[in-house]
């Protein structure tokens, strides 16, 4: 149990700044202690904020209900303006502020369910976003749209009204207007009545598909068995897991949790391969599942106006067209065919030492990339792990983000009756130069039993301007590190240190949003954009200044991790990364194929694809392609380009303007003033093209493969 002075010593760390100050961030860090204003506030976070903790089970219900019967009354109101007497102040603003107001509310609703440790409140929770549901349009990680209903077309008249008045306030304004107009459009509001009941059965069996199709996945239960000399090269913890059956051979899941380890570390070749095939095999009956999805999709497009779903997919995003999407794809992978063929080269001529002349298959590709690492680098993660304490790493992190941003971080003190759990901490988040309050963000970092299993941030409230006056943004950090024990700091991995990098990055962004629709706030922007922040400041954590900043052997603070590791962790970057990223862009081609022309044979596309982007590499025998792509059924339908995508322009941006000064203020608060503050209430593609001074270019991230 954590005692009251530890508690108090963990709530007074400041950051500094110098070399000086190091020992000093590694145990204290940007906590300046809030008034007691804060106390003893209950059902309510903070001043400002609409978002609310600790309901009970009653209390949540009945704010659905109360959420259901505003939002109702609103839009009825709305739809009620005569068409001859439409104004913003009658039929936008409404709108928006319901937007602004009810969006917190709703996540106060829906949130408990990721965090809470009772099972009474996360039921009730699950129950009342139900309910919402029920109302209005939701997406996943409680991102919800308040503002429109899509089947109201006599509030679409109003708005559409007002939109062809062309009178706008301010291009914040005709952003919003726009983008509701499009809304409700992309839901059918401008098709006959006739057309608009053909959509609904298409969304209708889309959805029943989809549920089909990841039912038939989490059912099927396929699994094979093997000796345990067929698995030498795995941990003995891994095989203690593991159930048998009556003959005494290990069972074998074809599941991601039993394969993957076994294509990383089995040193058998034939079980790495017969493993592969069947994990390819499994859940056949979804074949014909995604094949029906893929024409429905077809249809649902065309409905609305697309020559083909990908078109519908991307109309929305940066990336704008399908065709700019093949375009980009395939000149990313024709840049890496001479490093990923070099790259091929060794792991065949590594696996010739060690197997003997037996073939090279894509099923030996992560054995013998994780094999090349270890000969060519020998990074011992686990020594490596000794030098981030999480305290020491968020410490780094918060005065990076301080100096860079010009922000300033502080604790809330004695927020215990403002939090759902008594590990979770309250920060507050200032301008750094003029005082001004941004907003708070909440840290929940350990795991617990009943917590949401992911690590993520999910937006609490959203910033926007309501009646002349700044509502400001809440988000929450959540993750799944294990709580130090016996004393003992918590130590995280190197991947843990760049995922909570990462991760805070979203948090930033939400911060400094200064959108003035709630609609374009938080990590409401566009999905081909809300990656690229936090992508850019994981480029940090493989500077030798930023890594020394972050990190102290955990028995004596005062010695960061030596520059050998730093040097080790920045060439393991993006060894043997070009071959693996060709895979993943066959992947990406397969995606936006389907979902551009009708009638493929999948089969054959994915063989084709593989052989022309593999290097030669064959498909896996019989391989079922529906068993390959379950992103493409629920979520990222033709945009599983998008994370390459992200990863491109960061790549520009950091090289730009970082990659020479990490420490660069004037570029990080530009980087803050152009790209964080405007939110999604400007075009992205000229957010980055006015920071970087031209448009974005792929030869940034080019360059860092071939490096």
């Amino acid at each position: 149990m954590e005692t009251k002075g530890k508690k108090k010593e963990r709530r007074n760390l400041i950051a500094l700044t110098g070399a000086a100050a190091l020992v000093a961030v590694a145990v204290n860090f940007a906590i300046v202690a809030v008034n007691t204003h804060y106390k003893n506030r209950r059902k309510k976070t903070v001043p400002g904020s609409n978002f609310r903790i600790n309901l009970s089970a009653s209390e949540m219900l009945r704010l659905a209900d109360h959420i259901v019967a505003k939002s109702k009354e609103i839009h009825d109101a709305v739809a009620l303006v005569s068409l001859d007497k439409v104004t913003y102040a009658n039929a936008i603003q409404p709108l928006a502020e319901l937007e602004a107001l009810h969006f917190p509310l709703i996540q106060s609703c829906v949130f408990p369910k990721l965090v809470s440790g009772s099972e009474d409140i996360r039921k009730a929770s699950a129950e009342a976003e139900r309910q919402i549901d029920a109302h209005i349009s939701t997406c996943r990680f409680c991102i919800i749209d308040i503002s429109t209903c899509s089947k109201r077309e006599d509030v679409y008249r109003v708005v559409r009204t007002f939109a062809a008045q062309g009178k706008w306030q301010s291009p914040e304004v005709k952003r919003f207007v726009q983008y509701l107009v499009r809304d409700f459009e992309r839901n059918g509001l401008n098709l006959t009545s006739t057309k608009r009941e053909e959509l609904q059965r298409l969304r209708t069996q889309i959805d029943e598909l989809s549920l089909r199709y990841i039912k038939n996945i989490n059912d099927d239960n396929s699994f094979i068995l093997l000796h345990e000399m067929e698995l030498v090269g795995l941990p003995p913890d891994f095989l203690k897991t593991l159930d048998k059956a009556e003959n005494g051979k290990f069972k074998i899941m074809l599941r991601s949790h039993h394969v993957a380890p076994i294509l990383d570390l089995c040193k058998v070749g034939s079980t790495r391969k017969s493993v592969a095939i069947a994990y390819g095999q499994r859940c056949e009956v979804n074949l014909p599942v995604l094949e029906k999805l893929i024409q429905l999709r077809h249809k649902l497009a065309r409905l609305l106006g697309y020559a083909n779903y990908a078109e519908y997919a991307i109309d929305i995003r940066m990336a704008s067209s399908s065709t700019k999407v093949f375009e980009f794809l395939e000149k990313i992978s024709t840049s890496l065919t001479d490093l990923a063929s070099k790259e091929l080269s060794l792991l065949k001529e590594l696996k010739r030492k060690e197997e003997g002349e037996l073939s090279f298959g894509i099923e030996d590709l992560q054995y013998y990339v994780k094999r090349v690492k270890e000969q060519q680098f020998d990074v011992d993660f686990e020594v490596i792990k000794q030098y981030f304490p999480v305290g020491l790493v968020l410490s780094g992190i918060f005065k990076i983000c301080q100096d860079l941003f010009g922000l300033r971080f502080e604790e809330v003190a004695d927020a215990d009756t403002d939090v759902w759990h008594q590990d979770v901490q309250l920060f507050s988040v200032f301008d750094l130069s003029s005082g001004e309050l941004l907003g708070y963000f909440y840290l929940d970092l350990y795991s617990r039993k009943g917590k949401y299993s992911h690590t993520c941030v999910v937006s609490l409230q959203n910033g926007s301007n309501i009646k002349n006056a700044r509502q400001i943004p809440v988000a929450v950090l959540i993750s799944q590190l294990q709580k130090e024990v016996n004393g003992h700091s918590t130590l995280l991995r190197f991947s843990e240190v760049v995922n909570l990098f990462h991760e805070f990055g979203h948090v930033v962004h939400h911060i400094c949003n200064r959108a003035p629709f709630a609609r374009f706030s938080g990590l409401l922007v566009d999905p081909d954009l809300v990656e690229i922040p936090s992508l850019v400041l994981e480029h940090w954590c493989y500077e030798n200044s930023f890594l020394k900043m972050v990190s102290g052997f955990h028995q004596d603070i005062t010695k960061p991790i030596d520059d050998d590791l730093c040097r080790l962790l920045e060439r393991c970057r993006f060894s043997f990364s070009a071959i693996k990223l060709k895979q993943e862009i066959v992947y990406c081609l397969f995606d936006q194929i389907i979902h551009s022309v009708e009638n493929v044979d999948m089969l054959g596309l994915l063989n084709h694809l593989h052989s022309k982007f593999m290097l030669g590499l064959p498909m896996l025998e019989g391989t079922n392609p529906a068993s390959c792509f379950p992103r493409t059924v629920i979520g990222y339908e033709a945009t599983c380009y998008s994370r390459i995508w992200s990863e491109v322009f960061a790549a520009d941006i950091f090289a730009t303007k970082f990659r020479d000064d990490i420490f660069n203020q004037n570029a990080g608060m530009q980087f803050r003033k152009k790209v964080l503050c405007a939110g999604g209430a400007k075009d992205p593609l000229e957010m980055l093209t006015d920071f970087l001074g031209r448009e974005p270019s792929l030869q940034a991230f080019i360059d860092s493969k071939n490096h």
